[in-house]
């Protein structure tokens, strides 16, 4: 009988140790649903394009936002783009920005950008993106909306004509920092 205790002791620690990764695997199984699929494509945009320098003083949301805008123009993504603009707005002028803003910025949101944030952002915040490898310059209007029971960032997105899309307005300035993150007009 002496011989028979041992084989015991191993069986039921083997059925212990199988309880209990099935335990964590339905545990970490369980976890792992949380993970939406837009945070998986957040996580893989992240991941995949440089990265992206800041002045100023974002939010949460209008920094997220401003770094979708850009790679989205660097991947070419229009519909995604346009997907970020006010949906309360005509959906035919949000996609023709999105073209025209692609056209234009696609090769500059590709490298090197810094994003400087103007102001408080909790209703609306101006972002002005310095591409650097093209030295272009592109000012944003980005405010938080109420949509599907929650609060989002979107952005502004009213510029079908080309020449529109790529003005550059008079007091923003030719390099980040230079007014400190302040506008004045």
């Amino acid at each position: 009988m002496a011989t028979r205790f041992p084989v015991a002791r191993r069986r039921r620690r083997a059925l212990r140790g199988a309880l209990a990764a099935a335990l964590v695997l339905g545990v970490l199984t369980g976890c792992s649903s949380e993970y939406d699929g837009a945070e998986a494509e957040y996580a893989g945009d992240y991941s995949s394009h440089p990265p992206l320098s800041v002045v100023g003083y974002p939010s949460t949301g209008t920094l997220g936002i401003t770094q979708q805008v850009v790679w989205r123009i660097a991947d070419g993504r229009v519909d995604e783009l346009a997907d970020l603009g006010d949906p309360d707005k005509d959906r035919g002028t949000t996609e023709k920005t999105a073209e025209n803003w692609i056209a234009a910025f696609r090769k500059g949101a590709g490298g090197k950008v810094t994003a400087e944030f103007y102001d408080e952002g909790s209703y609306r915040q101006t972002v002005v993106l310095y591409l650097h490898d093209t030295g272009q310059i592109k000012e944003l209007y980005v405010r938080p909306l109420w949509m599907d029971d929650r609060s989002v960032y979107r952005v502004g997105m009213d510029e079908p004509d080309p020449a529109e899309a790529t003005a550059v307005a008079p007091w923003v300035p030719k390099k980040p920092g230079e007014l400190g993150s302040t506008m004045i007009r």
